[in-house]
């Protein structure tokens, strides 16, 4: 059984990523996440804790196995009844930069393709 490391800082977190996830339908949407939460949770060292989530229907399209802070923050989405109804018929982009600044960019998939 893999380490969920970081599964119990994104859920202190997923209140404000539904908040913003609702929000992206809109407009693209960033907002700080507390370094210290992650440190605290596991040390990543030089590798940093970047990476970006691809997600159609709310399944992942893109490589995230290499990122222990990615999958969590899967999980911890998965998990959220009002965050995968969300996720349905839409394409979603969540990345987390060097400077822990979580961005969601979220496009309405087609019915038609």
């Amino acid at each position: 059984m893999e380490q969920r490391t970081y599964l119990a800082t994104w859920k202190k977190y997923i209140p404000v990523i539904r908040l913003h996830l609702k929000k992206s339908l809109t407009e693209d949407q960033s907002f700080k996440l507390n370094i210290t939460d992650f440190e605290s949770a596991g040390d990543r060292g030089k590798s940093g804790y970047t990476f970006n989530i691809q997600m159609e229907n709310g399944k992942v399209t893109n490589n995230i196995s290499g990122s222990a802070v990615a999958r969590d923050l899967y999980e911890a989405l998965k998990g959220d009844e009002t965050i995968k109804a969300m996720l349905q018929d839409k394409s979603v982009k969540i990345s987390v930069g060097k400077t822990f600044m979580l961005s969601i960019k979220t496009v309405h998939l087609s019915i038609f393709k």
